[in-house]
């Protein structure tokens, strides 16, 4: 690689980050965070922590839930801890109960629950391919709607965050994820027409290629490569994306619905990104 990089901060190193919004820009307000034991979502729990926000975060594996939030509780902010998966409708209409029981209100979600192994799309089991929709397409429309149904019978505004990929050339290797991802791109942009007139915006976050732990998922071939998959020719960090969902779940987004914020060193526009390593057929 021509770039030295770090796969994950430590919680002190995401307690330190620079913070470029004012640290009470989320004061009193209640933010649910999927996913956020490890990777970005944890480092978007923590930056709203810093913020001002009272956070609720869930996720599968309660231990990494639990570190997350004694981390969360050092910069003062109050967080709840949900244990469950997004791929079952029910647990997440309890969640929904309880986040609004705990907490009294929600007003903002950020989906950023996820997952996906490379593999050819060839391959594919019917296992597989279910397992990576239900993930990433199925969980987040289920946190939508539960989230936008809570916030119409209250009569409360609302915003959700989705986070999503870099879709718009196709992902070789993936395709599953971005099938599935796609696809909660266009639906966001169908419901914040549709939940226009309940206060309820709905926008996307496209991460390029982060340095997270969520790398090491990948081939040694293929991360080899992702730095120079960008004209940047550089990793993102994980505040390139957590700054991004604060902006859109801000006042200073509050005239943005519908959109994708892509944060990825201008993959989309130059660069190839080949995440189960580049086929003998397209080697040069």
């Amino acid at each position: 690689m021509t770039q030295d990089v770090t796969f994950g901060l430590s919680d002190e190193a995401l307690l330190n980050l620079p913070l470029h919004f004012n640290p009470d820009l989320f004061k009193d307000q209640v933010v649910l965070v999927s996913g956020a034991g490890s990777g970005l979502g944890k480092a978007i729990a923590i930056q709203f922590a810093r913020l001002g926000a009272r956070l609720a975060i869930c996720g599968r594996r309660i231990e990494r839930l639990e570190a997350t939030a004694a981390t969360i509780r050092k910069t003062g902010a109050r967080c709840s801890v949900h244990a469950m998966t997004i791929r079952d409708a029910a647990q997440v209409e309890q969640l929904i109960d309880t986040v609004w029981q705990d907490h009294g209100r929600l007003d903002v979600l950020i989906n950023n629950a996820g997952g996906q192994f490379p593999q050819p799309a060839i391959d594919y089991s019917v296992k597989g391919w279910n397992a990576v929709i239900d993930t990433n397409l199925n969980g987040p429309w289920y946190m939508m709607q539960q989230a936008a149904r809570r916030w119409r019978d209250a009569g409360t505004a609302g915003s959700i965050v989705n986070i999503v990929a870099v879709i718009w050339r196709g992902m070789p290797g993936v395709a599953h994820t971005c099938a599935a991802r796609a696809g909660v791109i266009y639906l966001s942009k169908t419901l914040a027409v549709e939940w226009a007139p309940f206060g309820v915006r709905v926008n996307c976050v496209a991460p390029g290629v982060i340095a997270t732990e969520g790398m090491n998922v990948y081939p040694d071939e293929a991360r080899a490569e992702f730095d120079r998959s960008n004209p940047m020719k550089r990793f993102g960090d994980v505040q390139d994306v957590s700054d991004a969902c604060c902006y859109l779940a801000g006042p200073a987004g509050k005239f943005v619905t519908g959109e994708v914020i892509t944060v990825d060193g201008g993959h989309q526009l130059w660069g190839e990104q080949w995440t189960a390593g580049r086929p003998d057929y397209f080697k040069v």
